[in-house]
C-alpha cells in the first residue's frame, strides 16, 4: 500500500508541476506552434495579396492629398514656359484670397444652387420611377429599368451632344416644338437665367437611374408581410406608402441623398462641356473654376486651396446628412 501510495504521489506532483508551467506535453505544443506558424503565413499572404493596392493607393491616392494641402500654403505654380516650377510658403494666404474673390464666390453660390435645386429633384423623381416600376409597370419592366439606366453609363460627351441639339434655340428638338405653336424657342444656354437651370435639368435626367436601382433594391428588401398587414388593417395606398415604405427606405433615402449630393458638388463635366462656365459665369461651379485656376492659369497652389475648401463642405454637410437622420436610421 506504502509503495502504491508513494508512486500516485509523484505522478500527482508531476502533473502539478506540468500544469503550472503550462507544459502540456509535445503533442500539443507542435499543435500550437504549428497554429502560430499557420496564422503567420495567413497574414504574410494577405499583406502580400494586398501590397499591389497599398502601393497604387499610396501612390495615386494618398501622396496626391498630402501634396494638394501642403501645396495649398504655397504659391506653386508656373511662372512662365521657361523657368522651373517654384513654391514659396505664403501660410494661409490662399485661402483668404478665395473669400475675397468674386469669382470663387459666384462659382461657390453656383454650386449651391444647382445642389439646393438638383438634390431634391433627383431623389424625388428617383423614388416616383421605383415606386412605379415596382409596384405598377408588370409588362416590359426591363426596358423601363435599362433605359432609365442608360444615361448613368453614357458617355458625357455624347450626352452633351444630344443635349446641344435638345436646347439649340435655332434647329434643336424643343426649338421644333415651340415652332410649331407659332413660338420661338428661348437659348436654353445663352439665356443667364436659364442656363443653370438646363444643367440641373441634364443632371437630374443622367442621375435619375442610380437613385431609381438604389430605390428599388430598398423597395424590395421592404418583407412582404408588413405590406400585407397594412392593408388588413385598411391602409390606403397613400397611407402604406407613407407610414411603411418611407420609414423603411430610410437608410437608402440616407445613403442615395449622401451620395448625390457629393456628385453634385462636385459637378464639373456639365458647365465644362455644354458652357465652359458661361454666360457671364453663370454656370461656374467650383470644380470648374479650380480647374481654370489650375490647368489654365497655372495657380497650383490657389487651385488646391479651392479644393480643400471644397473638401471641408462636402464632409461638412455630409456629417450633417448623417447627424440628422441618424436617429431614423437605427
Amino acid at each position: 500500500m506504502s509503495t502504491t501510495s508513494t508512486k500516485t504521489e509523484k505522478v500527482a506532483r508531476a502533473a502539478g508541476v506540468r500544469a503550472a508551467t503550462g507544459s502540456a506535453g509535445p503533442g500539443r505544443g507542435r499543435k500550437q506552434g504549428s497554429k502560430r506558424g499557420s496564422m503567420g503565413v495567413q497574414n504574410f499572404a494577405g499583406w502580400l495579396f494586398s501590397t499591389p493596392f497599398l502601393v497604387l493607393f499610396t501612390v495615386f491616392m494618398a501622396f496626391p492629398i498630402v501634396a494638394t494641402l501642403l501645396m495649398s500654403f504655397t504659391d506653386f505654380g508656373l511662372r512662365n514656359v521657361t523657368h522651373p516650377l517654384e513654391a514659396n510658403f505664403i501660410g494661409f494666404e490662399n485661402y483668404t484670397k478665395l473669400f475675397s474673390d468674386e469669382k470663387f464666390l459666384k462659382a461657390l453660390f453656383n454650386t449651391a444652387y444647382f445642389v439646393v435645386i438638383g438634390v431634391p429633384l433627383t431623389i424625388l423623381l428617383g423614388l416616383v420611377v421605383a415606386v412605379l416600376l415596382n409596384n405598377g409597370i408588370d409588362r416590359a419592366r426591363t426596358f423601363f429599368r435599362v433605359g432609365f439606366y442608360a444615361p448613368v453609363v453614357t458617355s458625357i460627351v455624347a450626352v452633351a451632344v444630344v443635349w446641344r441639339f435638345v436646347l439649340d434655340p435655332s434647329d434643336g428638338l424643343i426649338a421644333g416644338l415651340f415652332s410649331e405653336v407659332g413660338l420661338t424657342a428661348p437659348d436654353f444656354l445663352g439665356d443667364e437665367k436659364l442656363a443653370m437651370p438646363s444643367l440641373i435639368a441634364m443632371a437630374v435626367w443622367r442621375n435619375l437611374g442610380t437613385v431609381m436601382v438604389l430605390f428599388i433594391a430598398g423597395l424590395q428588401a421592404i418583407p412582404t408581410e408588413v405590406r400585407e398587414a397594412a392593408k388588413l388593417d385598411g391602409a390606403g395606398m397613400w397611407q402604406e406608402f407613407r407610414a411603411i415604405t418611407v420609414p423603411l427606405l430610410r437608410p437608402t433615402l440616407l445613403y442615395a441623398t449622401v451620395i448625390t449630393t457629393i456628385g453634385y458638388l462636385n459637378v464639373f463635366e456639365e458647365p465644362f462641356v455644354m458652357t465652359q462656365g458661361g454666360p457671364s459665369d453663370s454656370t461656374l461651379t467650383v470644380s470648374l473654376d479650380m480647374y481654370r485656376e489650375g490647368f489654365n492659369f497655372f495657380h497650383m497652389g490657389y487651385a488646391s486651396a479651392m479644393a480643400y475648401v471644397l473638401f471641408v463642405v462636402i464632409m461638412g454637410i455630409t456629417v450633417l446628412q448623417l447627424r440628422l437622420l441618424k436617429d431614423n436610421t437605427k
